[in-house]
């Protein structure tokens, strides 16, 4: 579990990505318990959040940290997470800031901020906490295959690219199944959805070998508290550099169920744009087939971005056909009702 409360009050940093290519900070906002204060966005400094995303709650957007003091913050949140989990050093003054002020950091980076000499030191001088989520447990082993040993149906979002609203779904149909009454738990595997959840396993960080069995873990612990697990899918299995993350997920959690999520309008793989998005229909094949040696599985439903889109009719008609394209209902979540394709899930 994260070493914050999960109301705890905290400042987003977003800078020149909110919120199209911010979508932690996004996720956040939408679907975490922080009482979000500000965002730190020098690009958009002067407006607020409801200006770009009217459907939460509402904050400023400041400049730098020393302007969100004033809110009088618990922590720091790295909102943005690049290709690479690199960190810009154009962040280092405002996580400075941070820390001297007194306020805990989290960060989902691949660099770690309690390695950071100078971050280290401020840490320790003003007692707070560097909190990278994205650092695995060091006591993971290889799966064992004993996921579907587990008591409680899975259900696995997959996608066609990076960013297609995996977590996004996952989130609305754990919702709407509560909102049904049904036990439903959310198996979080990247450093957004931990951030909100306040515990998971970061599946892209884990050595290759061990990542499947990060995986079947859990899965095993969640399905003791739940009757029905929604697990937050990774990547595409086609794409250039992350397909091995949506393997280990695919195979580590045995999944009884697949969601296809897929973003209206997108052609090419986001950030490596030669190569192209194959036909969606494609994708059926391509998950259940690598599925089934180890457990086979089904493409129930699909979830479909439709943000591009501004008309609802004409999102609907979208919907309407990539339902048809993966042979399964379908709706945006998010959108319209993620109730929509419950049914099929259940």
């Amino acid at each position: 579990m994260l070493p914050l409360d999960s109301d705890a009050s905290v400042v987003v940093l977003a800078h020149e990505q909110f919120p199209d290519r911010a979508k932690t900070a996004v996720g956040v906002l939408r679907y975490a318990d922080y009482d979000v204060r500000a965002v730190l966005d020098r690009a958009r400094a002067g407006d607020t959040v409801a200006d770009h995303v009217p459907d939460v709650a509402d904050a400023p957007i400041v400049e730098r940290m020393a302007d969100a003091l004033e809110f009088d913050p618990d922590a720091l949140l790295i909102g943005i997470a690049p290709i690479g989990g690199g960190f810009d050093e154009s962040w280092r003054p405002d996580v400075r800031a941070a820390i001297e002020a007194g306020c805990d950091v989290i960060a989902g980076l691949h660099y770690f901020l309690d390695e950071d000499e100078e971050f280290a030191a401020l840490a320790a001088e003003n007692g707070v906490d560097l909190i990278d989520v994205r650092r695995p447990p060091d006591d993971l082993t290889v799966s064992e295959g004993r996921a579907r040993d587990a008591d409680a149906d899975v259900v696995l979002t997959v996608g066609t690219d990076c960013s297609t609203g995996k977590m996004t779904t996952t989130l609305e149909l754990v919702a709407a199944a509560r909102e049904r009454g049904i036990d439903a738990g959310f198996v979080p595997t990247g450093q957004t959805g931990i951030m909100i959840a306040g515990w998971g396993i970061p599946v892209d960080r884990v050595i290759a070998d061990f990542a499947a069995g990060a995986v079947e873990r859990m899965i095993l612990d969640a399905a003791e508290d739940h009757d029905l697990l929604f697990v937050e899918g990774q990547g595409t299995i086609i794409h250039p550099a992350y397909s091995g993350v949506t393997c280990s997920l695919l195979h580590g959690a045995m999944p009884d169920r697949l969601v296809v999520t897929h973003s209206a309008g997108r052609e090419a793989i986001h950030g490596y744009e030669a190569f192209a998005i194959p036909p969606v229909e494609s994708y059926v094949d391509l998950y259940t087939d690598l599925a089934a040696p180890v457990a086979p599985t089904e493409v129930a439903a699909g979830a479909l971005d439709t943000r591009a889109l501004d008309a609802d009719d004409e999102a609907r008609r979208a919907v309407e056909a990539f339902g048809d394209a993966v042979e399964a209902p379908a709706t945006d979540p998010v959108r319209f009702d993620a109730s929509e394709i419950l049914d099929a899930l259940r």
